[in-house]
């Protein structure tokens, strides 16, 4: 005796969504597509768009950004070039002129101990806009080049002030 088995095979999904959209009434169709065209057209929005939108938005602010950063670089490739360009201090005349520009800006919130080419600045409550103005000027009139600092900032008012230890290097006599 032989039996034979059919299997029987469940529809396709695509199959089953066909015989369902045949079932739908014409209006029901139509609300159907228009239904997946507004999502196509939000997905559209979301992922296409919306981000292009958004970096043409954008895009204004960061050329301002980038025209700034470009301005600070020019400017601080001037200064390079005026330093290079600068006379250098003979001898003794660079510690001169640290001492100098120390005494005048810092007062007696500053220290100076040198040791040959090293000199090293103790500073106490030194307020942090003179301290960046007399950075400064030691670096373009004295070529002196800062080595190592060890800062704490001193108090809990403003302007801020800083206490520590300043090495810097002077140039070659």
């Amino acid at each position: 005796m032989t039996t034979t088995m059919t299997a029987t095979t469940a529809p396709s999904p695509i199959a089953t969504l066909r015989r369902h959209w045949a079932g739908l009434a014409a209006r029901e169709q139509t609300l159907v597509l228009a239904a997946a065209g507004v999502v196509g057209l939000a997905l559209l929005w979301w992922l296409a768009l919306a981000p292009a939108l958004a970096q043409l938005r954008a895009s204004p602010a960061r050329h301002a950004a980038a025209d700034a950063q470009l301005q600070r670089m020019q400017a601080l490739q001037a200064e390079a070039l005026q330093l290079r360009d600068a006379p250098r201090p003979q001898g003794g005349e660079a510690l001169r002129t640290l001492q100098g520009s120390l005494a005048q800006q810092l007062g007696g919130a500053a220290q100076l101990q040198a040791a040959g080419e090293r000199v090293t600045i103790t500073l106490k409550a030194v307020p942090a806009e003179a301290l960046a103005q007399w950075l400064n000027q030691a670096r373009s009139q004295a070529r002196a080049t800062p080595v190592q600092a060890r800062l704490v900032r001193s108090g809990q008012g403003l302007p801020a002030r800083w206490d520590g230890q300043l090495v810097l290097i002077l140039p070659p006599a």
